[in-house]
């Protein structure tokens, strides 16, 4: 996951959520920037990006809704055949 909020905060809303991934903290907005996802105020849109070990984007999800976005995650991983980690 990446944020254009500084670390602390990503930090803080890690372990208010349990997240058991890491949070990149993208502050000069380099990566979003690269990706296209920074919107007019320059905050980053909640875009999921599937990208396969070569580094090749096999799918971009445009349409990420937070309350679902775990189990679409899950769904989309399964359509691209991507195996569960064990």
């Amino acid at each position: 996951m990446i944020s254009t909020d500084p670390i602390e905060v990503n930090t803080k809303f890690a372990k208010e959520h349990e997240a058991d991934f890491p949070i990149l903290s993208d502050v000069a907005k380099e990566i979003g920037t690269k990706y296209g996802v920074l919107g007019m105020t320059g905050m980053a849109k909640r875009w999921t990006f599937y990208i396969d070990p070569d580094g090749k984007i096999l799918h971009i999800d445009t349409g990420v809704k937070p309350a679902s976005s775990g189990a679409d995650m899950v769904a989309r991983l399964a359509e691209l055949k991507i195996a569960k980690r064990k």
